[in-house]
Formats: structure tokens, sequence, C-alpha cells
């Protein structure tokens, strides 16, 4: 397994349950309103918007919240001021973390990482210390099916301009370059093809493997935190747990 799509999966192996819906709604009424401010209300002239204004359709989010947000966003409506930041870490094991954010108040945030990662086993770093493990790419997950065949979905996203197709156990991942993201994303629609999540995400290229319980669960227990945070949309991680240390905690 690589990149976002391991902690996607050892997430639905380990039946962890998705953030109560309040502080869902709460993010993706942060990234419609940041999206909006950034490239503005048109969702059709602004891919940003669009994939928020997307995800919070996926979560049920009423159309009359969407609207607010992206009004709060262009400033229609008097709103809080968002801003985007992302910030470099450590884990146990000196894994590598890249914390992406949204806050109205930096200096909350960063106290609330710290003291989150410092009782954790982990801390911050300094910009630049594990940018580098990191390569932004888009990222497609497909489930497998019976009808969905590795060669149908090389035809379907290297024409498209995928870069690269993996067979991840369960799942395809779908890598390609950020400025191609919109593209393979309509080829995949117009096939018909579902996508168990898809977005911008940073991949790392080297992993730290875990070969202990006690330092995945570490490292487990620290992700749920990251991103049960209402100030976090992402959090991406280089450790990597065996299959067969996995079968052991389930």
């Amino acid at each position: 397994m690589s990149g976002h799509s391991k902690w996607a999966t050892i997430k639905r192996k380990k039946g962890a349950a998705d953030a109560k819906r309040g502080a869902t709604f709460t993010k993706l009424i942060k990234a419609i309103t940041v999206a909006a401010k950034m490239g503005g209300g048109d969702i059709s002239g602004n891919p940003r918007l669009r994939k928020a204004v997307d995800d919070a359709k996926a979560q049920s989010m009423p159309v009359d919240n969407i609207n607010r947000a992206i009004k709060k966003g262009t400033g229609e409506l008097e709103g809080v001021n968002y801003e985007d930041n992302i910030y470099e870490a450590y884990g146990p094991n000196g894994v590598a973390i890249m914390i992406d954010t949204t806050t109205d108040n930096k200096n909350r945030t960063v106290s609330e990482l710290r003291h989150t990662l410092s009782r954790n086993g982990g801390n911050l770093g300094e910009s630049g210390s594990v940018a580098w493990v990191f390569h932004k790419k888009g990222q497609f997950i497909l489930e497998k099916t019976s009808s969905l065949t590795e060669d149908k979905l090389m035809e379907i996203a290297l024409d498209a301009g995928a870069e690269d197709i993996k067979d991840e156990d369960e799942q395809f991942e779908v890598t390609c370059d950020p400025a191609s993201f919109d593209a393979v994303k309509a080829a995949l629609d117009k096939a018909g093809l579902k996508c168990s999540s898809s977005d911008v995400a940073l991949i790392p290229q080297n992993h730290v493997e875990l070969s202990t319980k006690e330092e995945a669960e570490k490292m487990l227990k620290l992700m749920d935190i990251l991103e049960e945070h209402d100030d976090v949309n992402k959090v991406y991680a280089n450790f990597d747990i065996p299959e067969k240390l996995m079968e052991q905690m389930e």
C-alpha cells in the first residue's frame, strides 16, 4: 500500500467511524468558503470550489448551507476569515507527517497541534523538514469490482492523462499530475466509474515500516486525533503496517 490510500485502507479495516456529522460539516463549510474566496463563486470556473461542493453534497449537506458558505467566501455575506496552512511534523518512530489545515486562528491551531503531537510521541518540525518526502499528485481510489479490470482502468485513465495505476489489494490507485486532475476525473465519471475518494494529495515517496503492535497502535491513535481536529482537513504520513501485523490487530 502507498500514500494516503494506505491510511484510508487501515481505517476501513479497523472499522474506524467517520467524524461526527457536525464536525464534518464544519470542515466542509471551511473548504467551500476558502475556495470561493480564492477563486470566486462560479463553480464552473473554480475547480477547487467544485470539488468542495461535490464533497459537501456527498455528505448530504443542505444546499442552503452550501450557498451561504460560497457567499461568505465571495464577501456577499459577512463571514470568518479563514486561511490555509500546512504543517510539517514527526510522529513516533520518525514517521514524516504533513498536516493540511484551514483555520481562523493560526496561533490557536499551532498550539493545539503541538500539544497533540507532544502527548503522542511526536513533534512539529521546521519548514522543509519532511516536505521533501511527499509529492503532490492527483489521486483516485476505486474499489475493485467484477467488472472493473486493471486493463479497462488503464485504457480510460491513461488516455486522460493519468501517470500511474497501482493494484492495491482490494482497490486501484490512480495518480496523475495535479494539472490533469479534472481531465482524469471527467474521464472516470464519463465511464461510470465511481471513486471512493478523489483528491490532490501529498503522496509519500518512502515509508517507515512499523514492526510491532505497540508502534502501530501509537501511530494510528495519533492519526485519529489529528484528523478529528476541527481545523485539520487531511493528514498525510509515510508509515506502513505489514499485512500480518494488521491481521493481528483486527
